[in-house]
């Protein structure tokens, strides 16, 4: 009988689980960035935070305001119902956190709910918002062939305003994934990161200073929604 040659065809190598720690310790020792993820109680967020912490990031769970004062950047991925989501924000004070932070530039990223609160009403509950940006978000009235939700990959095609940094790694058409029934309609085109057509387009991301958010899910979205976060932490680093 013929044995395999370990020779021509190695095994591969183990990592044991203190070499993993030790490599996202020094990871994380490199990037140095200490990122707050808000948890209010509405979902599961661990995938968020995973992504995070596999590139690198120190990563602190904000059950309050408080908690996340110390952080160089703040992510909120929001989960829910537009109300209920509004709802916690206020009971737990984290709507004058996140208007005091966005307000003072520093460093922000929203997901899903998390972009559309940034407005300042949803028809989802005929609910107000935090009103940062003018606006409202609005249920998808599309025609019977296209199913409401919206779930699955999605293309993007980038604003050409968008800042070149948070595009790094990325190309018009590439696909992320999305999963909601509402939409963001901005009053101003200017903070338009990227779009997308599910039929008839709309607006899938924005960008204002150090504020961005994102309609799909980037820790979802695979190898290019990874980008967008290493992006986004990059200029946290290196502003």
């Amino acid at each position: 009988m013929n044995l395999v040659s370990r020779e021509r065809y190695p095994q591969p190598r183990v990592r044991f689980p203190s070499e993993v720690l030790l490599r996202l310790a020094i990871a994380r020792v490199m990037t140095g960035q200490k990122l707050a993820v808000i948890d209010y109680g509405t979902g599961n967020i661990r995938s968020v935070v995973k992504a995070f912490e596999n590139l690198g990031s120190e990563v602190i769970l904000a059950t309050s305001p408080s908690t996340a004062e110390t952080a160089s950047a703040l992510v909120f991925p929001g989960q829910g119902c537009f109300p209920d989501c509004m709802g916690a924000l206020k009971s737990s004070g984290f709507d004058v956190l996140l208007k005091e932070w966005i307000a003072a530039d520093r460093p922000f990223f929203g997901i899903c709910l998390g972009l559309q609160v940034l407005f300042e009403w949803s028809e989802e509950g005929n609910a107000s918002g935090l009103s940062i940006f003018p606006g409202k978000v609005s249920r998808f009235c599309l025609p019977a062939e296209f199913k409401v939700p919206h779930m699955g990959w999605n293309s993007l095609v980038f604003s050409e305003t968008a800042p070149k940094w948070l595009r790094t790694g990325l190309a018009d058409g590439d696909q992320f994934y999305f999963v909601h029934s509402y939409r963001v309609e901005p009053a101003n085109d200017d903070i338009v990161f990227s779009r997308t057509d599910y039929g008839g387009e709309f607006v899938s991301g924005i960008t204002s200073k150090n504020c961005h958010a994102t309609q799909f899910h980037p820790e979802k979205s695979q190898a290019k929604g990874l980008q967008i976060y290493r992006n986004f932490l990059d200029n946290v680093n290196h502003p």
